[in-house]
């Protein structure tokens, strides 16, 4: 059986490649690789996510589902004086993340297995364009794990494909979420949702 890109990956031949790419207003040089999500560019969902979200905000930012970094390093970009954490279980996105970060001179990213992530740690603005193909148990498990660490005030944007559940998904975080959190649709573009998570101050 093939290997998912939601899978470690650390099987396989890992050859970088070069690819051009638009972040944070500039045309920039990254690296990517097969065996992750969306090698050959930016996915159209996170580019949706990056075109309708405000500017993300605060010390700490977290990217959930990294990749090769696109989120990571358009927040890094915005926000040069914050630490932001890519998150990812696939390893060579992991890697990729970490070099480009370097290639960018961004030397406020860092990207980590979930695991070895401080639980402690909170969060004033995570992005996320979250693998829904993973299916709805792993996901309500990587959100329930991710979104409670919000800072007070602080807010998520999840970018989801309207026909893949985007409705009933902010549904089940509406009530799953409880108390102190609040959920809605900020806005729908391109077949795509962008899903609000604010948490109480």
């Amino acid at each position: 059986m093939a290997e998912h890109y939601f899978s470690s990956q650390t099987g396989r031949d890992f050859t970088p490649r070069p690819l051009s790419v638009d972040l944070a207003g500039a045309t920039r040089e990254v690296l990517t690789a097969p065996g992750i999500f969306s090698p050959k560019g930016l996915d159209k969902g996170t580019a949706v996510l990056l075109k309708e979200v405000p500017a993300a905000r605060g010390s700490r930012m977290l990217d959930v589902g990294c990749g090769w970094g696109p989120l990571s390093l358009a927040m890094a970009l915005q926000n040069p004086g914050a630490e932001v954490l890519g998150v990812d279980v696939n390893e060579r996105s992991l890697a990729l993340t970490e070099m480009n970060a370097e290639k960018l001179g961004l030397g406020n990213v860092a990207a980590r297995l979930p695991e070895d992530v401080d639980p402690e740690l909170r969060f004033d603005t995570i992005w996320s364009n979250p693998p829904i193909r993973v299916g709805k148990e792993v996901l309500h498990e990587i959100l329930l794990t991710w979104l409670p660490r919000l800072s007070p005030g602080g807010a998520a944007y999840l970018v989801v494909q309207k026909n893949l559940g985007s409705d009933s998904l902010a549904a089940w975080l509406g009530t799953a979420l409880g108390e102190g959190f609040s959920v809605a649709r900020l806005t729908t573009s391109k077949g795509f949702r962008i899903l609000w998570v604010l948490r109480a101050d």
